[in-house]
C-alpha cells in the first residue's frame, strides 16, 4: 500500500513536471502568483523579525526601566492641527530648570536632556548636507547605554553649562569628514559655528537609532547657544534608582512637576510621561498595520495562483481524459485519480513557493547588509510558505481533481 502511494506521489510529481514543459505560460503564470504570494511572506516576515530584535536590543540598551518625559503624548487621536481637537497642543515645554530639580529626587539614579536636530557639517573641502545632530546632557552616558567612546572623551558638566564648543562625532561621520586621519581636536564647522571634537563614538546601527547615520553629539546648551536649537523640543530621559520601582518614580516626578506648574488635582497633566511599555504598544500597532499588508498581499497572490491552478488543472483533466478512462477500466479508483491529480496541483504550487522562498531569502539578505535592519528568516515563515502551498494547491486543486475522479470510464474512452 504505501508502495503504491509512493508510485502515485512520484507520477503525480512527473506529469506535474510534464504540465509545465507542455503548457508554459499557463504554468508559469500559476507558479507567479504563488511565487508572489510566498516572497511577501518571507520578506515581511524576515524584515519584521529583524526589526523585533533591533528594537528588543535598543530597549534594553536603554534599560527596561527607563521612562521619558516630553511635551507630547504617544496619540493615534483624530487631530486637525488645532488646539481644540489636540489639547495637548496647550502644553508648556519642559525645561532644563525642571530637569534640574528633578536630578535632586532621591528615588532618580540618572536623568538627562536630549534635543534633536539636523544641520550641514563641514570640515575644509569635505562636508554632509544632512547630518543628524543631537544636544545632551552632561551625563547622556549613563542613560544611553547602546554604544562606545573611544578615542577621546565626553563633554563635562562645566562644559556644557558653559556651552562650550565641542562636540563628539560618530564613526560614520569621522570616517566621511577624515577619511583615516586622527579626528580628536580638528575643528569641524556645523550650521556655521565651529566646533572642536573631543571623542568619537561608536554605536551600532539600529531601526530606531536611525540607522547607520553621521552624527554629532554636542552639549544641549551648546546647541542652543551657538546652533539656535529650539529648546521647546527638549525632552528629559529617567533612570530610577535599582532600589526604586519605576511605578513609585514615575508618580515622584508626576508630582514634583505638577506642583512645579501649580496644577489642581483635578487638572489633568499637562505633560506626557511615555514608558517602555507604551512605546513597544505603540510599536506593535504600527507593525500590525504591516503583518495586515503582509497578509492581503500574500493572500493575493495565492488566490492569483489558486486560480491559475483551476485553470490549468481543467486544462489538463480535459486533455487527458481518454487516460483517465483507461486507468479506470483497469481498475484505478476513484481515491487514486484523485490523489494523482492533487499531487499534480500541490507540485505546482510548491514549485512557486520554492522560488518565491528563495527570492525572498535574497531579498532579506540585501536588507541585511545595505540596512540597519538584521532581516532573518524565521522558520516560521518557512513553515507558513510551506503550508500555504501546500493548502493552495489542494484547496484550488480538488474541483478539478474531483471532476477527474467522477468521470464514467466509458465515456472518457471515448473521448477523442
Amino acid at each position: 500500500m504505501a508502495s503504491s502511494k509512493l508510485y502515485a506521489l512520484t507520477e503525480g510529481v512527473g506529469i506535474a513536471i510534464d504540465a509545465l514543459r507542455a503548457n508554459k505560460v499557463r504554468a508559469g503564470l500559476t507558479i507567479l502568483g504563488v511565487a508572489v504570494g510566498v516572497f511577501v511572506v518571507v520578506v515581511m516576515a524576515a524584515s519584521i523579525h529583524g526589526v523585533n530584535a533591533s528594537v528588543a536590543r535598543d530597549f534594553e540598551s536603554t534599560g527596561p526601566t527607563t521612562f521619558f518625559v516630553t511635551r507630547y503624548p504617544i496619540s493615534f487621536e483624530n487631530c486637525d492641527g488645532t488646539t481644540d481637537t489636540c489639547k495637548w497642543l496647550r502644553n508648556p515645554p519642559v525645561r532644563l530648570s525642571e530637569l534640574r530639580g528633578m536630578q535632586r529626587l532621591s528615588s532618580i539614579r540618572a536623568a538627562g536632556a536630549r534635543l534633536d536636530m539636523q544641520g550641514p557639517v563641514k570640515y575644509q573641502d569635505r562636508s554632509l548636507s544632512g547630518a543628524e545632530v543631537i544636544g545632551f546632557s552632561s551625563n547622556w552616558t549613563q542613560i544611553d547605554g547602546g554604544g562606545d567612546l573611544y578615542p577621546g572623551r565626553s563633554f563635562t558638566d562645566a562644559e556644557d553649562k558653559g556651552a562650550a564648543p565641542v562636540v563628539i562625532i560618530n564613526d560614520k561621520m569621522a570616517e566621511k569628514l577624515f577619511a583615516d586621519s586622527d579626528p580628536i581636536d580638528k575643528t569641524i564647522r556645523i550650521r556655521g559655528s565651529s566646533f572642536r571634537v573631543i571623542g568619537v563614538y561608536h554605536y551600532k546601527a539600529s531601526f530606531l537609532a536611525g540607522g547607520d547615520r553621521a552624527r554629532a553629539i554636542v552639549p544641549i546648551q551648546s546647541a542652543r547657544r551657538h546652533l539656535n536649537a529650539d529648546i521647546d523640543d527638549v525632552g528629559l530621559a529617567v533612570v530610577p534608582r535599582s532600589d526604586a520601582s519605576r511605578d513609585e518614580v514615575i508618580d515622584d516626578v508626576t508630582a514634583y512637576l505638577r506642583g512645579l506648574r501649580a496644577l489642581p488635582p483635578a487638572a489633568e497633566s499637562d505633560f506626557a510621561i511615555i514608558t517602555q511599555d507604551k512605546l513597544f504598544e505603540t510599536y506593535n500597532k504600527i507593525f500590525g498595520m504591516f503583518f495586515l499588508v503582509m497578509f492581503v498581499l500574500s493572500a493575493i497572490g495565492l488566490i492569483v495562483g489558486g486560480v491559475g491552478v483551476v485553470a490549468i488543472m481543467m486544462i489538463s483533466v480535459t486533455e487527458r481524459t481518454r487516460e483517465i478512462g483507461v486507468r479506470k477500466a483497469l481498475g484505478a479508483t476513484r481515491g487514486t485519480i484523485l490523489w494523482q491529480f492533487l499531487v499534480e496541483a500541490v507540485t505546482l504550487t510548491g514549485i512557486g513557493a520554492a522560488i518565491g522562498f528563495v527570492a525572498g531569502w535574497l531579498v532579506a539578505l540585501i536588507i541585511r547588509s545595505v540596512s540597519p535592519i538584521e532581516a532573518s528568516v524565521p522558520p516560521e515563515a518557512v513553515l507558513a510558505a510551506v503550508i500555504g502551498s501546500v493548502i493552495t494547491g489542494v484547496v484550488f486543486g480538488l474541483f478539478p481533481a474531483a471532476r477527474a475522479a467522477r468521470m464514467d470510464p466509458v465515456t472518457a474512452l471515448r473521448h477523442e
